[in-house]
């Protein structure tokens, strides 16, 4: 069990307390969210004397059941516990033998009893999925959605007769995105929260500590339940209230309108902004304009003008499909099967009648959900089937699209042959610079653009005016994959650099040399060693004679993230991945917040390269939220980042919290640069002001000899260095700008500029080992770097310093066979060349007798 810090802290700060004040327990309810509150109680110390639950459903037991029964708790299955609103006295007897303190109702739909209700010493609590007072009443996580809350939550009260208005014990909420369902905010944050709330409620009341504080009228509401005769969709209204009607029913009941007279149920909406895509119109009852049947799914039009997105329909019959295969969903004819299919096809009807196991035989038509099954039954069926074929990527959507078991063989079988490819990728265009630059806006996941999961964007802004851009599995794969990708990127190096320029700003002549141009090499050069990782045969002396061989083996790790920076999006992308993906990884990346747009055409571009689906996924976002989630992540085994130095810290904490995943981390510098008199003026500029500054190992503070001082600084200004910089009349950029006579203390001299800032101080004539002392004197490590004719002496000066590079009369000439990263909290690990590899590595080493 992944437990996080705050979880860890409580436990161990209760843990003396484990055997003291723990209460005897009835649990009264059913659902896998019954079972857990359940399973957690009992875990904590807490006796559970008896459970009371609902009858077998089709030969089924309700999971709370089959936890207790596996435990040998007493389980009850009463079908009601009052008949005309009196209480059944042989179901009341039964509840009052087990001699229960308190009953906790984690989720019951039944009715209870008062005198059940009132029996025990502490009464009873119930969980109720809302922020009561607000949506009292069975349906409250749909009317929480329909009416376009901002915020959802969940209450634990005292338990009264049953109209939810009992004094509130504990109430927990949280944000409702703009694309939230039921299954999205329950998944999410009311059932994990739910449960750990329900825990912390009964230790409250056991340790006499649990609030009884009186609901009030005021802001109650008292809501219906919502069935599918009442769930039809009223057209006439905004796009935004259609929408949140049909998120409140998905997947229960389901909202519905009427085509050709027949109701079909829409699942799967989401806001839909921009112009919409080509699509064939389809009428609809009651609409203010007909909906559109598009490649992306189905558009609906809200009496506002505005748009809504549905992906997925369900007719009468409980056949679900794509709404993009609204109008050819009937012309798929079956595949007939081979021997070895037909053999898998027999292996999978097991697997649907060990699920189904009230039903006799499963036959072609027999329909998955018609015969009992639920939400846990479709994860069962998905991972079972995955078990038995791993090549073939199922999804639970699928299982919902192909409900009998002859349309999910079909289904199973063109997935197994490949048939079931995606149509192109679907891209927004936009004109910049006089061209076309095909440039996606979406997460990139399983070889897909998808919308995150919440509907949220954000703006990307174009340093060059400060206006908004206009733009709303571990698998095999070959050296070949990486050359035809690199060959891509070359294809399109000047749309890579112009969507570059815009999106950080970049000189474009230099976006296209250095950001793309050395991207194009990266991924060439580890290209080159996928089939170069090997390990190697060790002598071991043991006892004469030796029979003994030992050998090591590089292995992949599996899943690594990846979080880049702001001011070499495409490099820094390159710079890491392509080291990941040749020594046989599959990767999540994250680009910087503010420059996604290179990370993005670049997803697209490994779809054409043949990189199979799910090796590549690139996540924009937030760091608080992607970064913090691939930090936290349990099955991500290696992260590698490049940013500051505090949020590297804070990266490595919670890698190490979360399963101790392996962590790479190129952070902040103040780069010292030593001048000595009998310098080559040439390149000195370079050093800093590279790429306008914007450089993590630009020359952060130059040290320049005394006797040249005066002369280095003139030669800054009449030879105008800093007109290398292109100055913008508008939008986000800093003139070049140079401070001098810097003193050893002050903040300019020890924190990082990352901008056109060049800070020099002098130092001594002569006094090179006091320069040094001097230049070592920070945290950081990243790189450094000495100018004199004398290589003795420049060789000296290199030994010392205390950097991952050092250049040596020249400055930021990094190569793609060269290592590169830090020493002290400029961070740790490499990029580049070989010893990048072994960054994404595991060394095995294996010993034989013969």
């Amino acid at each position: 069990m992944l437990w996080t810090a705050s979880q860890v802290c409580r436990r161990f700060s209760t843990s003396s307390h484990y055997y003291q004040n723990k209460l005897k327990l009835a649990i009264i309810g059913q659902s896998l969210f019954g079972q857990e509150v359940y399973t957690n109680l009992r875990k904590h110390g807490h006796k559970v004397v008896g459970v009371f639950t609902v009858p077998d459903k089709d030969g089924k037991a309700d999971p709370l059941a089959v936890a207790a029964e596996k435990d040998g708790t007493p389980v009850f299955k009463f079908p009601r516990w009052r008949v005309k609103g009196k209480p059944i006295p042989d179901v009341v007897e039964a509840y009052k033998a087990v001699g229960a303190e308190l009953n906790v109702m984690p989720f019951c739909s039944q009715f209870i009893p008062m005198n059940i209700i009132d029996l025990p010493k502490h009464g009873s609590i119930i969980y109720h999925p809302s922020i009561l007072p607000l949506h009292r009443g069975a349906s409250a996580i749909n009317w929480t959605l329909i009416h376009g809350d901002k915020k959802a939550g969940f209450t634990v009260f005292w338990a009264d007769d049953g109209l939810d208005t009992g004094p509130i014990l504990l109430q927990r909420e949280c944000a409702v995105e703009p694309n939230d369902t039921v299954d999205t905010l329950y998944n999410r944050f009311l059932f994990p929260e739910g449960i750990k709330a329900m825990v912390e409620s009964v230790q409250l009341i056991a340790d006499g500590k649990a609030p009884r504080i009186p609901q009030t009228e005021e802001g109650a509401s008292y809501e219906g339940i919502q069935k599918k005769s009442n769930a039809k969709i009223n057209l006439a209204q905004s796009a935004k209230a259609i929408h949140d009607w049909i998120r409140g029913h998905d997947k229960v009941p389901g909202a519905w309108i009427a085509i050709n007279g027949q109701p079909v149920t829409l699942y799967g909406s989401s806001l839909f902004g921009g112009s919409a895509p080509a699509g064939q119109p389809l009428e609809i009852e009651g609409a203010s304009q007909p909906g559109l049947v598009t490649k992306n799914g189905l558009i609906l039009y809200g009496n506002d003008g505005k748009a809504l997105l549905v992906k997925n329909l369900q007719f009468e019959d409980g056949k679900m499909i794509p709404a993009s295969k609204y109008f050819s969903s009937g012309e798929s004819s079956s595949v007939e099967l081979t021997d070895d299919e037909k053999k898998m096809a027999e292996e999978i009807r097991n697997i649907w009648k060990g699920i189904l196991s009230n039903v006799q035989a499963i036959e072609d038509t027999t329909d998955f959900f018609k015969s009992g099954a639920a939400s846990m039954d479709v994860v069962r069926l998905v991972e079972e089937v995955k078990q038995k074929c791993p090549s073939v990527q199922l999804q639970s959507e699928d299982v919902y699209m192909a409900t009998t078991f002859q349309d999910f063989i079909q289904m199973f079988v063109r997935k197994l042959r490949g048939e079931d490819q995606e149509e192109e990728l679907v891209i927004d265009y936009v004109k910049v610079n006089n061209m076309t630059v095909k440039m996606p806006y979406q997460c990139f996941i399983n070889g897909k653009f998808e919308d995150a999961e919440n509907g949220k964007t954000y703006e990307t802004i174009n340093p060059t005016d400060g206006k908004v851009s206009d733009v709303d599995a571990c698998i095999q794969y070959t050296q070949r994959d990486l050359r035809r990708l690199a060959d891509l990127m070359e294809e399109h190096q000047e749309e890579l650099a112009t969507i570059e320029s815009i999106d950080s700003g970049a000189v474009y002549t230099l976006a296209l040399k250095t950001h793309v141009g050395m991207s194009i090499q990266t991924f060439r050069y580890f290209a080159g060693w996928c089939d170069k990782i090997q390990g190697k045969t060790i002598p071991i002396n043991q006892a004469r004679p030796n029979r003994n061989l030992t050998f090591t083996k590089k292995e992949p790790l599996g899943v690594c993230a990846i979080i880049i920076p702001w001011n070499y999006p495409l490099m820094m992308l390159a710079w890491k991945s392509a080291a990941c993906l040749a020594a046989g990884n599959t990767l999540v990346l994250k680009p910087a917040q503010v420059t996604p747009l290179t990370a993005l055409k670049f997803a697209e571009l490994t779809v054409k390269a043949g990189i199979p689906k799910g090796v590549i996924n690139i996540l924009p976002g937030s760091g608080g939220m992607v970064g913090q989630r691939l930090s936290d992540h349990p099955h991500i085994r290696k992260l590698g980042f490049t940013g500051s130095t505090p949020i590297g810290k804070q990266i490595m904490k919670s890698c190490a919290l979360s399963n101790l995943k392996k962590v790479s981390l190129e952070l902040g510098g103040k780069s010292p640069l030593i001048i000595f008199s009998d310098l080559d003026f040439n390149h000195i500029q370079y050093s800093v002001y590279f790429n306008k500054g914007e450089n993590c190992i630009a020359a952060g503070r130059l040290f320049v000899e005394e006797s040249i001082h005066d002369e280095f600084i003139s030669r800054l200004f009449f030879l105008e260095w800093t007109v290398l910089i292109v100055i913008f009349p508008s939008g986000y950029f800093m003139e070049p700008t140079v401070f001098t006579d810097v003193e050893d203390h002050m903040f300019i001299a020890k924190e990082e500029s990352f901008g056109p800032v060049m800070v020099v101080s002098k130092f001594k004539d002569g006094d090179v080992d006091g320069v040094l002392q001097r230049a070592n004197d920070t945290e950081y490590g990243l790189a450094s770097g000495v100018f004199t004719r004398d290589i003795n002496k420049a060789m000296y000066v290199s030994e010392r310093l205390e950097a991952g590079t050092v250049f040596i009369n020249t400055y930021n000439k990094t190569d793609v066979a060269s290592p590169f990263g830090g020493f002290k909290q400029s961070g740790f690990g490499k990029d580049l060349g070989e010893d990048a590899l072994l960054e994404y590595l595991k060394t095995k080493a294996v010993t034989v007798e013969y």
